[in-house]
């Protein structure tokens, strides 16, 4: 195994290779070694591609999960949803706020894990910060202040409509009361969800009307017929009064 690693190194790995990213490098390692192993015969002049084909069905079946050469920890998340690992910050969706994750570190990014939930965040140098917006969504609905000085990183992160939204915003209401708007809408994403709010911007967008109005209420009543025997009947709408006048002893 060493001396196949080392040969590997010597082969493929020096001079050292360049790319943006440790995949990037590792892809072309592969290919480079793929290349010469469907070229590299044995001594009896086979190449090891047709030993490989032969052997290949007598192999084990591979697990039903490919295995993650992961680090498993267990972190505590700050209340203000913020998780220190191996010496970066990472914000958590505000909800996991006070409580124990397990965090699997890869090479290049990390799966973080709290309520049978999982997000991914991209692995940082120590000392650097991943502060998303959007996992304070619940917390902005309620502060548009907080919106309005956010504003421009959240919209970069939600993308798609919500930036021409809030293009349109700022335009038109100047960009205190945008943010009270914009607060509202966030208020719909944790509501609703940011695809049901995304498609309704789109459409608004599209017919030039900014008052989500394509959005439904989610505790509409659905409207029922009433049966005929009883359209006849009319109900009056109680007013304050009328409870002023049985308070004091008065007959309905």
């Amino acid at each position: 195994m060493e001396a196949r690693g080392k040969g590997i190194r010597l082969a493929h790995l020096t001079p050292i290779p360049i790319g943006s990213t440790l995949r990037e490098i590792s892809e072309q390692l592969l290919i480079d070694m793929e290349k010469l192993y469907s070229t590299k015969k044995t001594e009896e002049g086979r190449l090891l591609t047709e030993l490989f084909a032969e052997e290949h069905p007598k192999l084990r079946p591979l697990p039903d999960f490919p295995f993650e050469a992961r680090k498993a920890l267990t972190v505590s998340i700050t209340s203000r949803s913020l998780v220190r690992i191996e010496g970066a910050t990472y914000s958590v969706p505000s909800r996991w706020a006070k409580l124990d994750a397990t965090a699997l570190v890869g090479v290049e990014d990390i799966k973080i894990l709290c309520m049978g939930e999982e997000v991914v965040r991209t692995k940082l140098s120590k000392g650097k910060k991943d502060i998303r917006y959007r996992d304070y969504m619940p917390e902005l609905a309620r502060k548009p202040q907080a919106v309005r000085q956010v504003a421009p990183e959240l919209i970069e992160e939600l993308g798609g409509p919500f930036g021409k939204f809030w293009e349109v915003l700022i335009a038109t209401y100047g960009e205190k009361e945008a943010a009270r708007i914009l607060s509202k809408v966030i208020g719909a994403i944790t509501e609703r969800g940011e695809e049901e709010v995304r498609g309704a911007l789109e459409k608004a967008l599209k017919e030039k009307r900014f008052d989500l109005l394509f959005l439904p209420r989610k505790d509409e009543i659905k409207k029922i017929s009433v049966p005929e025997p009883l359209s006849g009947y009319v109900v009056d709408a109680a007013r304050a009064s009328d409870y002023n006048h049985l308070l004091a002893g008065g007959v309905s």
